[in-house]
Formats: structure tokens, C-alpha cells, sequence
């Protein structure tokens, strides 16, 4: 659908009903929402202006139904609208102070709320009021980016847009803006919508599909011209040595290189990370102008209040050595703090808030691809999202022009802004596992799924492996999207096995920082019964696997320099002697005093390891259901279905233990809490005298 470009003007007896024009609004929104060429996570924002009927008067009333602060387009909802009368916005141009104190006027929208107004407005709201159109967007495409950073942004608009499309140069979000683009509108009656410069687009219609059709109008009019116009290689030549390697060298490398990178996100606060090597990260570090462009930072809010100002780039050819490309992320950390405490002095005033820290948020390997960091997998993920878009609107704007992005100055007003630095201290405390990555082996079922439940639940991203992938695939589906949890293949007897599962775990969260040794199984045999295949396949699964685990994962752990825990789902079995399981306790005490020697080692890297002793953990336990159970029923002389109830009444405290109860333990002794203990076992068997560590 193409727009007429018709003049949009509210007519009031045009306005739609509540119900209609929301509806109309979450379908606009959504479409603009999911596509990526149109705006990105949590960016842009949609409008609409209907009737409703003021439950005081009875009278009808225009209301401004927008999307609320930190909502996104793609999965808005009408819960994510914040609702305004338009006569009292619009009445706050009376008492409007000036673009000096115009942070005042976010207040001022608690006083034209309707009702209880819905989602908490945000900056952009003046720019939806004000602008004399039934339908208002506000987004951020690449391509019209590109051409609002361009240095001749203002030509560009004129010639490729003609009189449809306005320039309006650089402003901060805010009230002025929406008067600036209020005017535009008043002014030029043939216009549809503008380039903002530095930033982004606004487009408005008279009805929701007029004004979805004009923003596509304009976005696919940029793209059409770049693609028309643009020079063939904005980003300069391929530098030789700096090309993409081949795929499975890329990964390795990658992994190889993540526990150092973590440790320079991680400096100064704890982060999650994600691995990006799509062909446009590729693409552009492979050129001869990557770390010119990439040192002149990103423009648009959206873009750098996500990434930092700028990324941090290794200037090393991908046929560097591993050993020396770390070393050269370490030294060009130290650069990087020193530049951004810089730029934080250059611009701070006594009002700033704190410095946030000095560490990189998107960091650029040659030949390899992108880190980005943030407090949660999803924040880290849309960091690397934000930045690709930030490439793409690189090459626009060198295509046709020069990259001009907003001057550093601006860009600190908003990245410590006082309205930004609220929206943050509004946000609820993190989780006690926040920015924690676990790896759970066997957790595809009993008590190392009920594990890895419990850690995803306070925060933390889990990796479940398993020896069925579709199994660990599933639990961690049941967990959450693949920004809380994913599966992986794990047999745990296997060192190649392992280090695949790792290097799984490192590309899709960018680190470790929480090992459970849970995998395990059980044959209940007396000694004479025993086989050497069974003595040696527990042995493999158990102490074997969790040796072999613990190694890999150490090797992460040390080169990362934050710390860490290893934990070994062990058994009352380590200490207790009880009949027909000889080789199942052998190595379950194998696993105990694993721990001993792993809390003695590895505590001078701030690595805590410790065990959690089960017994009797009968429901939901994949070991008791394998054949344990009955064997074990079969030897105390009672049905297999009382085994947990004879379980329970044989212990101090009469309760049956759970798969639950274990993974409480295992949560719990990964917190801050315990920030002073290692080298410790903790029972979880309601009380078994005879196990009781001395």
C-alpha cells in the first residue's frame, strides 16, 4: 500500500471508538514491531488518537493511546499503552518552561493521565500529542538513520524524499522535539513525515493504515536510493589476514577467546554475553575502515545508550595467535577504561550521576565476530542487535555520504541523563543469580532438571547437558525462550563431548560461571554380583565425568578471573556403608573427596566447590526409575511403590526428600550467602544419622 499524501488532520467525528482504535494500534505496531529493516528491540514508538467516554461527565473525550516507556513494538500489548487526554497535553505548551527545563514535562503527564492511565508515558509522548495526525510512528530503520546521520543529512532528505519527507535537525528527545515536528506538520501540509536528524524517522496518517503505509513509504524510498546510489565499498577494502575465518575455526576461537573477553566486560559490574559472527559483523571488520568508523561511535539513542558511545576493536589480524590476542584485549582494556573515564570528565557535571563503569559493552574480533555484554542474556543479545544496526547505518550514510553521528557531548546528555538514570533506579532489583551462567550435567530429567528450574528461576542462564539432546532440548523449553536456558549433548565420559557442551555454552552466553556435576546412575549389586563393566561404567559416568567437567570448566573459570562454583551432586552414599552398592559408593565417595581437593586448588581463583549429599530421592529421580528403586526395595523387603515413605520414616526428621529440595541446596550455596565457604557437603536426606560428617 502506497500513501496519497494526503494532509493528515484529527477531525473529531473521524476519530475511531477506544476499542477499535487500540486494536487497530497493537496490529500496527506489531507488524512495524517484528520487522528488523524497520526498528529494533524496544525501540520507536506508535500512537493513536480515538473517543471515549469520560466516566465523570458521560461526555465524550479524544484520548492519546501510545506505547509506554521500555515496551516494544514487536510484542506490545494494550497493557503496554499509556493512555493521555489530548486537551491536557496538549494544554502543557502554556506552562511549557523551555528546552532548558523541558525534563520537567515528564512529570507534568501524571496531570493528563486518563484514568489510571495505563503504562508509564515516555519522552516521546509530546511528539504523539502534539502532532495534529490521528496516527503518529516514530521509529529507527537503518536506512533512515543512515541518511540522518549523512553529513549533507538535509540534501539527502530533499532529493530523495522531495517535499514529502522534512529535516529536522538534531534534538534531544523530549518536549521540544514534539513541538519542532508539531510545526513541520502545521507547515508543510504536503509532508508525511521527517528525518530526525542523528536519530531516526517520524511518520503520521490520517487513519492507522495510512500512517503504516507512509512509514514503510519512507523506509523503502531510503532503501531503494541507497541500494541505487550507493558507493560499492563504503567500508573500504578487505585488509588482508583480516578475513572471516572458516566456520569451525571460527568457533573455536571464539570460545577460546570469551573467558578473556567476559573478564574485560565483567570488570567492573558481573554480565551476561552473546556471539554474533553474522557476514554484516564479518563483512565490516574485515575492512579497511572498520576501526576509523567504529572509533566514531554509534548516533542514534536507542543504539548507543545500549552499546556505549563505541565498541572496542582488536587491531589484530585473525591469524593472530590466541595467546596474543589476548594479551592485546588486556591492553587495549586498560585504553579503553582510560578513554571512557575521559569522555565521563570531559562532560560531567555535579549533577551527573555516577560513572557506570568503564568497561566495553560490544567488542569487535577481526576474522571472528562480535561479543556484546549486558545484565541479562536478552540485554546482551539486543546489545548485538543494536550494534549490527548501527553497522548497517554505517555503510548508508559512507554510500551516500560521510557518517556524521551526534557530537560526544550530546551524546553523554543522554547517556546520563537524569530521566534515564530514573528509569534505571526504577527497575526491579536483579535476582540472586542474576548474570550467573550454569551448566547442569544430567539435567534433562530428576533432580538435575529440578536443578536447573531452580537456578534459571533466581537468574541465572542454564545450560542444560545431556545425554539426550532432544530431552535437554525440551526441559530447557520448559525453562524459557533460549535467553534463559538451551540444551546441549553432553556424554560426560567423553573430554571431546564435554568441550563442545562448553564451547556451547561460551557462544551462546559469553561465559561460566556455575558447574553442577549431576550426572550420574546407579546398579544395585552385592560385591559378588558386581561386574568389572559395572564398577567401570559408573565409574566413568560419575567419578570420571565429573573430573573430566570440572577440568574443562576450571580451564573457563581461572582465565575469566571472577570466580566461581563447582558443585558435585554427591550422596549419603559418600560416607555411608549400606548393602549391595559397592560400586555406586565407591564413586560417590570418589566424587566427595573430589571436592576436597577441587576447594583446596582452585580457591586461589575465587572458585568455591562444594557438594550436596541426597539420599532417598525417590519421586521424579531418573536413577530410582532406571532399576535402582526396585533393586533397592528388593533388598530393605518392601514394595517399590513405599520406597520413599520407608525412605522417609527411617530419618531423623520423618519427611521424604525431593528432587526440590535438592536443587534449593544447590541455589543456595551459590549465593552471596555462602561467599566464605568451599570444601563443605551438605546433607539433604532429612536427617540419616549414620551419615553425619565428622
Amino acid at each position: 500500500m502506497t500513501s496519497t499524501g494526503l494532509e493528515a488532520r484529527v477531525d473529531p467525528d473521524a476519530l475511531g471508538t477506544a476499542e477499535q482504535v487500540v486494536a487497530d494500534l497493537i496490529a500496527r505496531s506489531n507488524a512495524l514491531g517484528s520487522d528488523p529493516r524497520i526498528t529494533n528491540y524496544a525501540g520507536g514508538n506508535t500512537s493513536a488518537k480515538g473517543t471515549a467516554t469520560d466516566p465523570v461527565t458521560g461526555e465524550p473525550v479524544e484520548l492519546l493511546w501510545v506505547k509506554g516507556s521500555g515496551g516494544d513494538l514487536g510484542t506490545l500489548t494494550p497493557a503496554g499503552l499509556a493512555v493521555l487526554r489530548v486537551d491536557r497535553v496538549r494544554a502543557l505548551q502554556q506552562v511549557y518552561p523551555g528546552v532548558e527545563r523541558e525534563d520537567e514535562m515528564v512529570a507534568a503527564f501524571d496531570y493528563t493521565l486518563h484514568g489510571t492511565g495505563g503504562a508509564a508515558p515516555s519522552i516521546d509522548t509530546a511528539m504523539h500529542a502534539l502532532v495534529d495526525a490521528a496516527h503518529v510512528d516514530h521509529l529507527h530503520p537503518d536506512a533512515g538513520i543512515a541518511i540522518a546521520t549523512a553529513a549533507d543529512g538535509p540534501a539527502l532528505t530533499e532529493r530523495i524524499f522531495g517535499d514529502r519527507v522534512v529535516w529536522v535537525p538534531w534534538r534531544r528527545p523530549g518536549f521540544q522535539l514534539g513541538l519542532d515536528i508539531a510545526a513541520i506538520q502545521r507547515d508543510h501540509p504536503q509532508a508525511i513525515g521527517t528525518i530526525l536528524g542523528g536519530h531516526g524517522i517520524t511518520a503520521w496518517g490520517a487513519t492507522s493504515d495510512e500512517a503504516e503505509a507512509n512509514s514503510r513509504w519512507i523506509i523503502d524510498t531510503a532503501e531503494r536510493y541507497i541500494a541505487e546510489h550507493g558507493a560499492d565499498q563504503p567500508f573500504g577494502a578487505v585488509r588482508p589476514g583480516f578475513e572471516a575465518l572458516p566456520t569451525d575455526e571460527r568457533h573455536q576461537r571464539a570460545a577460546a577467546l570469551a573467558p578473556t573477553i567476559r573478564s574485560i566486560a565483567g570488570h567492573d559490574k558481573p554480565v551476561v554475553g552473546h556471539f554474533t559472527d553474522s557476514d554484516v559483523v564479518l563483512d565490516f571488520l574485515a575492512s579497511s575502515r572498520a576501526e576509523e568508523l567504529a572509533a566514531l561511535g554509534t548516533s542514534c539513542p536507542d543504539h548507543f545508550l545500549r552499546t556505549k558511545v563505541k565498541p572496542l576493536i582488536v587491531d589484530l589480524p585473525a591469524s593472530a595467535s590466541v595467546e596474543a590476542t589476548r594479551e592485546r584485549l588486556r591492553t587495549l582494556h586498560q585504553r579503553y577504561r582510560e578513554d571512557y573515564q575521559a569522555y565521563y570528565d570531559r562532560h560531567a557535571t555535579p549533577e551527573s550521576p555516577a560513572i557506570r563503569g568503564a568497561d566495553p559493552l560490544i567488542v569487535l574480533v577481526p576474522g571472528v565476530g562480535m561479543f556484546s555484554y549486558g545484565k541479562d542474556a536478552q540485554t546482551a543479545r539486543v546489545a548485538g542487535e543494536f550494534y549490527v544496526n548501527a553497522i548497517n547505518v554505517m555503510r548508508g550514510a559512507e554510500a551516500l555520504s560521510t557518517y556524521a553521528p551526534i557530537d560526544e557531548a550530546e551524546k553523554f546528555r543522554i547517556e546520563y541523563w537524569a530521566l534515564e538514570e530514573a528509569k534505571l533506579r526504577r527497575m526491579p532489583a536483579p535476582r540472586k543469580l542474576a548474570t550467573r551462567i550454569a551448566l547442569v550435567t544430567g539435567a534433562a530429567s530428576g533432580i538435575g532438571k529440578a536443578i536447573a528450574k531452580r537456578l534459571a528461576a533466581d537468574g541465572a542462564a542454564v545450560v542444560i547437558a545431556d545425554l539426550d539432546v532432544d530431552k535437554a532440548t525440551a526441559a530447557a523449553a520448559e525453562i524459557g525462550g533460549p535467553d534463559q536456558a538451551v540444551g546441549v549433548a553432553a556424554d560426560v565420559t567423553s573430554a571431546a563431548d564435554i568441550e563442545r557442551a562448553i564451547q556451547q555454552t561460551l557462544l551462546h552466553f559469553g561465559g561460566l560461571d556455575l558447574i553442577v556435576n549431576n550426572a550420574g546412575l546407579s546398579l544395585s549389586k552385592s560385591l559378588l554380583e558386581t561386574t568389572e563393566q559395572d564398577w567401570d561404567l559408573q565409574h566413568d559416568v560419575m567419578a570420571k565425568g565429573s573430573f573430566l567437567v570440572s577440568k574443562a570448566a576450571a580451564a573457563v573459570l581461572i582465565e575469566q578471573g571472577l570466580g566461581g562454583d563447582i558443585v558435585y551432586i554427591s550422596s549419603k552414599n559418600s560416607v555411608f556403608a549400606g548393602p549391595n552398592n559397592i560400586a555406586y559408593s565407591a564413586t560417590k565417595a570418589d566424587q566427595a573427596h573430589q571436592v576436597r581437593l577441587l576447594a583446596a586448588e582452585l580457591g586461589e581463583h575465587g572458585v568455591r566447590v562444594n557438594g550436596i549429599n541426597p539420599d532417598g530421592v525417590v519421586r521424579g529421580s531418573g536413577i530410582f526409575a532406571s532399576g535402582w528403586g526396585a533393586n533397592r526395595a528388593k533388598t530393605y523387603g518392601i514394595d517399590e511403590q513405599d520406597l520413599g515413605k520407608f525412605y522417609a520414616q527411617r530419618t531423623i526428621l520423618k519427611r521424604e526428600v525431593v528432587p526440590e529440595n535438592v536443587a534449593n541446596a544447590v541455589a543456595a550455596i551459590c549465593t552471596d550467602d555462602f561467599s566464605h565457604t568451599t570444601g563443605l557437603h551438605v546433607p539433604v536426606d532429612a536427617g540419616v544419622a549414620a551419615a553425619f560428617l565428622r
